[in-house]
């Protein structure tokens, strides 16, 4: 893991409030641990921090951003996702999201099930970078 990167994901939390630092690094660490080879980057202009097989659109997999009580995980693929649990929200025809407001959210198996199922979407899919 890049110095760097970790320097800028330092500076981007250190813009938000304790409790919701400590959920995006719970995201971060299941992310990570789910997908070990997920290219991950620090976008301060949209204020968010991404995942992806690479950095192009079409391998992009997850977004964190930071909201005032809340931190929303987007999903790539969102629309299409299995959401049996329903806690996937949004309208986009492709993006969608799910408002993590606690730790223990980031590191449910609600949550889990659904990087699992982007991931699996992407498997195999991803550009040739």
């Amino acid at each position: 893991m890049s110095g760097s990167l970790e320097a800028d994901v330092d500076r981007l939390l250190a813009e938000h409030p304790g409790h919701l630092q400590d959920i995006e690094r719970a995201l971060r660490a299941v992310i990570r641990s789910e997908v070990p080879e997920a290219v991950e980057w620090v976008d301060f202009p949209d204020r968010l921090i991404g995942y992806g097989f690479s950095m192009k659109m079409a391998d992009l997999l997850f977004a964190l951003i930071a909201h005032k009580a809340h931190v929303n995980l987007q999903l790539a693929d969102g629309a299409v996702l299995p959401d049996p649990t329903g806690i996937v929200e949004g309208t986009g025809k492709r993006v969608r999201h799910v408002k993590i407001r606690s730790v223990e959210a980031a590191q449910s198996d609600a949550v889990l099930a659904l990087i699992r199922a982007e991931v699996a979407m992407h498997s195999g899919t991803a550009s040739s970078s």
